[in-house]
């Protein structure tokens, strides 16, 4: 931050007043007749004469004080002027100033009257001038002086880089904004979309880095009693695991081609007798050993080691009846491909049967007749995970040995054996993928469309008896499924998004063949552990190719190695790692001064109610509480807990980690991630656990918790600074934190009370005006289009969308909270100017905000993005924001035919 000095204030150089009077001017009544001499009179004389001691002692005074009297005469006039523009020291205000009058007239004796006008009188004569002094311009009083610190120097660079001048920010200010960083910063080859969130999470990948090489470095001997021994080491240990390409390439397809032979090995026991330690049956005096058939041991099997298929489990609030009562989701799969549009275009599809025929061609070997052709010694390393909850040692996860044979490694002569064929293995391969696609494409016509599962909470709450998903699943014995993830307790009750779904899934799977279920869960495993192996086997190379295309990569174009398997320690060690990046980031006053932005906003938000023509009275009353409600988490998560050691070693003492095997670490860290999650079924919420890890580059609010949380990891620049200036820290983190307030009156958000809870708490009247707002903004990014690669357009799903819309609409309540505490801001020195900028501070805020969503996109990820994100495009992020804004258009001086200043009611605007 820039200190006080740089605010003292200075003379005018426009200042019209003279800093001294006039020596030809009258004589004071009354004075002797010296007094008619000049001051350069008297100093001639003196010069003539021989200077005493005395004499020049008392001249060097005269001339100080002459000195100083001008200084303060001149610091006195520029006041007077910030005074007379109505500038608050920063210029640029947008606002309109009066037309300054003067009006002379002569009378005998001169009087002086102060008014909206300054008149003289005399008798003699009568003129009337009027003079239109012209409004002072964009630019800040030149009296006030900008930082001129290496910080402000190199942030004034970097916002002059990132702009294009040669576009008009009324009509594109996207690209006004971003222009000159999107010239600066072509988009890499191995990636599909870089932009400032990508920069800034490579930034932090760099951190964690040094991090992880600093850990692998250390002494492998553990103090038992060394937490942080303990977290390094583990962290050192994966990132080595990853690094090592030599050894991964050495031992090929063996870890992933294991784990198919774990697939085949269940699916095909149709009754597995499993010893539990622990099980409680649905009622009382039932079986208490549950017994699997095939497809559910399949499932459980992956599930448990994070890898969807089928269905899911979500384990979070019930937000009909107790939010903090954490219970049992029942939720559609992924899908191979990222959406259900995608199984409807010819050359998508063709590229996915091509890339599961060559992974399945792979592993055919195995899925025959169970051998691994390729490997005769067996790998059983994957052994029962040890859960140390309430330090208590005796419960483990899973809660028996799992699978059931022990470790993980399957009898080579156990399953069915499938019939000598004559086919080749790229025909039967290419058959079988063939008929995994239609079986996928059947499953994503099934499953809800995305504009509905984001937008709409209360369409998929529906509550039933555990009995009655089981009547419809029938395939699925849920009873051993759930033994196999909740040892403490057995639900009787889940909430199913969409019953539908499940109906539909039984039809499908009665209607088609096992083997061809077999295969669909074995390329579920293939695609998703592929790219943890060496880079030059066969399967990697098929996953690679795959990726790349559907993402417009340039083929063969891989990125770092060094950078991605940091993201695999964080994927893994997230919050480990979140502890030494915050030590390293978070430090001084971000903590304090990120979460005074967020309330400033909530603030803000609260005050802007009463002026809205869509909100009632009781309805405003009851948004002001849960904007009071919601809880602000900045920085780093307490649960566990990010300054404590013991915490962090504690939470992943489940965690396996070896230096020597990278995909098993993977898996052991999933495993680990769905035994914390199943372990909360039942209890009340951890109020201090997060969502995402203290480096991560995001933030979210959680209607059934009702609160927003800010990674460290974003409170960075591009986003934030505890030393920038407040125009530029409400413009960009404001935002951020704007968005994410916005969230909890959204489409969605507006449908959760204070607590969580799903209720209608809006009266009947203000919903409906909201739905006509919402209507405003469907429709306008509706219109906006993307280019689809191909020679054609795209355009916006304003429905999948409209959430995320209204969420960035908040912008206006960053302004505000900005505006509110500029005065105070300003006098303590946080509102610095920076050198070289011709920008007010209120188009720097703009200028802040629009900074943040600078992004390259390949046409195929920018596609892929429209069916399946919530989130419109960058580019319409920013245009379609501050087209709703009037104080943008004002701030740039827009004209009335300017695109982005539309007339007022053509402006979708939310929050008044």
């Amino acid at each position: 931050m820039a200190g006080n000095d740089y605010f003292s204030g200075r003379p005018s150089t426009e200042e019209n007043a003279p800093l001294l009077q006039d020596p030809d001017r009258e004589g004071h009544p009354g004075s002797s007749q010296n007094s008619n001499t000049t001051f350069a009179d008297r100093v001639n004389s003196v010069a003539h004469e021989p200077l005493t001691p005395l004499t020049k002692i008392l001249l060097i005074i005269a001339l100080f004080l002459l000195l100083m009297s001008s200084i303060f005469i001149g610091l006195f006039a520029g006041a007077q002027h910030k005074l007379s523009t109505g500038r608050g020291g920063g210029g640029g205000d947008g606002e309109k100033h009066p037309e300054i009058t003067t009006t002379t007239r002569t009378r005998t004796t001169t009087t002086t009257e102060y008014s909206t006008t300054t008149q003289v009188s005399t008798t003699t004569t009568t003129t009337t001038k009027v003079v239109t002094l012209p409004a002072p311009g964009p630019t800040t009083p030149p009296f006030e002086k900008p930082c001129l610190e290496p910080h402000c120097v190199a942030l004034a660079a970097s916002i002059l880089g990132s702009l294009d001048v040669t576009q008009d920010p009324c009509e594109n200010f996207y690209d006004f904004a971003n222009g000159g960083w999107l010239s600066s910063h072509p988009l890499p080859a191995d990636k599909s979309s870089f932009g400032n969130f990508e920069a800034l999470a490579q930034q932090n990948k760099q951190v964690l880095q040094r991090i992880v090489e600093r850990s692998a470095e250390a002494s492998e001997s553990v103090s038992n009693y060394d937490y942080d021994a303990e977290i390094l080491k583990k962290l050192g240990d994966q990132y080595k695991s990853c690094l090592d390409e030599k050894y991964l390439n050495e031992i090929g397809e063996k870890p992933l081609r294991h784990i198919v032979k774990v697939i085949r090995k269940l699916y095909r026991e149709e009754d597995t007798d499993i010893t539990a330690k622990v099980f409680k049956g649905e009622q009382e005096g039932t079986d208490s050993t549950p017994k699997f058939n095939g497809l559910t041991a399949a499932l459980s099997y992956l599930h448990s080691r994070g890898i969807p298929a089928l269905f899911g489990f979500d384990i979070e609030g019930d937000v009909g009846e107790d939010p903090n009562k954490m219970a049992l989701w029942f939720n559609q799969p992924e899908l191979g491909l990222p959406s259900k549009e995608y199984y409807e275009e010819e050359s998508i599809v063709k590229l996915y049967k091509e890339t599961l025929s060559d992974l399945l061609e792979g592993v055919l070997d195995i899925l025959d007749n169970g051998k691994d052709d390729k490997d005769k010694e067996g790998d059983g390393d994957d052994d029962t995970l040890k859960a140390f909850i309430n330090n208590d040692e005796s419960q483990t996860w899973p809660p028996w040995p799992w699978p059931p044979w022990g470790g993980d490694e399957p009898d080579d002569d156990g399953g069915e054996k499938e019939p000598g064929s004559k086919e080749p293995k790229s025909v039967r391969a290419r058959k079988l993928a063939k008929d995994v696609v239609k079986f996928e494409n059947k499953i994503a016509n099934a499953s809800l469309d995305l504009d509905i599962l984001f937008q709409d909470p209360i369409a998929t709450y529906n509550p039933v008896h555990l009995s009655n998903l089981t009547s419809t699943l029938s395939q699925i014995e849920f009873p051993a499924y759930f033994a196999a993830f909740t040892p403490r307790t057995f639900p009787e009750r889940v909430i199913v998004t969409y019953p539908a779904y499940a109906r539909s899934l039984s039809e499908i799977l009665d209607d088609t063949s096992k083997e061809v279920i077999e295969a669909y869960l074995v390329t579920r495993a293939l695609l998703q552990l592929a790219p943890y192996l060496g880079t030059e086997t066969d399967l990697w190379k098929s996953h690679r190719r795959f990726y790349e295309t559907l993402n417009g990569i340039k083929k063969g174009a891989v990125g770092d190695r060094a950078e991605w398997c940091v993201s695999r320690v964080e994927e893994t060690l997230g919050f480990a790692a979140g502890r030494y990046f915050v030590n390293e980031t978070f430090a001084g006053e971000s903590k304090q001064k990120g979460t005074k932005i967020m309330k400033d906003i909530v603030n803000s938000f609260k005050e802007s109610l009463k002026d809205l023509d869509w909100m009632d009275e009781k309805s405003a009353k009851a948004a002001a509480e849960k904007a009071d409600a919601i809880r602000i988490k900045v920085g780093y998560p307490l649960s566990p807990d990010t300054l404590n050691p013991r915490s962090i070693a504690f939470y992943y003492r489940t965690v396996k980690i070896d230096q020597s095997k990278f995909l098993d670490n993977m898996l052991s860290a999933a495993s680990s991630n769905e035994f914390r999650k199943w372990l909360q079924l039942g209890r009340q919420r951890d109020l201090e656990s997060w969502e995402m890890f203290p480096s991560t580059v995001n933030a979210y609010y959680n209607p059934p918790s009702s609160e927003v949380v800010f990674p460290a990891g974003i409170l960075q620049p591009p986003f934030f600074q505890a030393n920038w200036p407040g125009y530029l820290n409400y413009g960009a983190f404001g935002q951020v934190a704007s968005h994410e307030l916005t969230h909890a009156f959204d489409s969605a958000g507006r449908l959760y009370n204070q607590k969580g809870k799903l209720e209608e708490w809006w009266t009947n009247k203000t919903s409906e005006r909201f739905m006509v707002k919402q209507k405003c903004i469907v429709h306008q990014y509706s219109q906006y289009t993307i280019d689809d690669g191909k020679g054609g357009r795209i355009h916006v799903n304003g429905n999948l969308t409209s959430g995320e819309n209204i969420g960035d609409s908040g912008l206006v309540q960053a302004w505000r909270a900005w505006k509110a505490q500029y005065g105070v801001s300003l006098e303590n020195g946080e509102e610095y100017l920076l050198p070289g900028l011709k920008y007010t501070r209120e188009q720097l805020f703009f200028i802040g905000f629009a900074s943040i969503w600078a992004r390259a996109m390949k046409p195929a990820a920018a596609v892929q993005r429209i069916r399946t994100d919530p989130h419109s495009p960058s580019r319409y992020r920013v245009d379609g924001t501050v087209s709703n804004i009037p104080e943008f258009a004002d701030a740039f001086k827009c004209s009335k035919k300017a695109k982005l200043n539309p007339p007022q009611d053509q402006r979708c605007i939310f929050w008044g």
